[in-house]
């Protein structure tokens, strides 16, 4: 039974390794042609920013798998070099996460307020009756 486990553990940490690979392969591809499309016409700041954003999320979905991966794997280290090189890819890609996720929400908070600052003048104008069409 032990080792039906660990041949099973070993086949899912095989396949969400490859989830990871097709996940960030997938991303980073995009990404690429999305900025060589900005390269050879007129982009904006905001252009630019979905495109980070968005490789952002490819790549945190891509650790997210790796971790999963990381903890089906640490089941299965028989020693504690094992587990301590494990602990420490784990660790790396969580640090990794933060800091994506946390850029990633500076980003939106950013979008958010240019829009904001977009509308309210807009909206101001058509208190007092001005018409900009």
């Amino acid at each position: 039974m032990e080792e039906g486990l660990l041949v099973l553990s070993r086949a899912a940490v095989l396949v969400i390794d490859g989830m990871a690979l097709a996940i960030v392969a997938f991303g980073s591809a995009q990404a690429f042609f999305a900025v060589v499309r900005l390269l050879v016409s007129q982009s904006t700041e905001e252009e630019r920013q979905k495109i980070w954003l968005r490789y952002a999320r490819w790549l945190v979905a891509g650790l997210t798998f790796q971790l999963a991966a990381d903890i089906i794997e640490t089941a299965n280290a028989t020693s504690w070099e094992a587990i301590a090189r494990l602990g420490s890819i784990a660790a790396i890609r969580t640090f990794l996460n933060y800091f994506l996720e946390r850029d990633m929400a500076e980003t939106r908070t950013r979008e958010e307020e240019t829009k904001v600052a977009a509308r309210a003048p807009n909206a101001h104008h058509r208190e007092v009756g001005v018409d900009h069409a």
